[in-house]
């Protein structure tokens, strides 16, 4: 590869902020950006919409959606008819969606091997989030083991790298980063429950841990409220 041809990069695009400030990143950095979104039978599609949206506005040079039906095991308040908390609790909640970040990141490998790439991007968060086991940085670097015993790629190739670069930072930091990188987080939806337009709740766990980087950041927030 010569030193012109710029690297490219799988990253995984939810439509929230923190993969909208992942893509922000990773342009940064000089990879080529290949958006990967997944429909896993999430309660709504508006997400999904504004990944598309997000991807193109931050210059993906290609956004791709496969389809999971997660719904079809259900277990979540995101995939099943299970209400949505509107305060927060002890414990994992039940907006954890079993094994989602897995079978992400496994679609995500599958078409870095076939793009020739050995960088894939996610935006999980460690610090200010819900407590879902699949976001600490055991999981992250467990997972990288896996990709690179995995494939052909890992094998015989220059191996995989999974990076998560928003892992320690807080919302608030998140937030900020987004705002020096010139993110527009009004194209973002980050609510579990956002109506057909993307308008937010305002009450759930999601729009609580936004609100308040937001406020923490000393950033008005752009997220439009039902």
């Amino acid at each position: 590869m010569s030193a012109s041809t710029p690297r490219k990069a799988v990253i995984l695009v939810s439509g929230g902020m923190d993969s909208a400030v992942t893509i922000a990143l990773a342009r940064e950095q000089g990879y080529e950006v290949h958006a990967l979104s997944v429909a896993y039978g999430q309660r709504h599609s508006s997400e999904l919409d504004a990944a598309a949206n997000v991807a193109r506005m931050l210059g993906a040079v290609e956004h791709k959606t496969v389809h999971a039906d997660l719904r079809s095991i259900g277990g979540s308040a995101l995939t099943a008819d299970i209400d949505v908390p509107e305060q927060g609790g002890e414990g994992i909640p039940v907006t954890y969606v079993p094994a989602r970040n897995t079978i992400m990141l496994s679609v995500a490998l599958g078409w870095a091997e076939v793009l020739g790439s050995t960088d894939i991007w996610c935006g999980v968060n460690a610090v200010d989030y819900s407590g879902y086991p699949d976001c600490r940085p055991a999981f992250v670097e467990a997972f990288e083991r896996l990709a690179n015993v995995a494939t052909k790629a890992g094998v015989e190739g220059a191996g995989i790298r999974v990076h998560a670069p928003l892992m320690a930072m807080s919302k608030a930091d998140i937030a900020r980063e987004g705002q020096r990188l010139g993110v527009d987080f009004s194209a973002t939806v980050s609510c579990y429950q956002a109506d057909a337009q993307g308008r937010a709740c305002g009450r759930c766990d999601a729009c609580r841990l936004r609100a308040q980087g937001f406020r923490e950041a000393g950033l008005a927030d752009p997220t439009r409220y039902v």
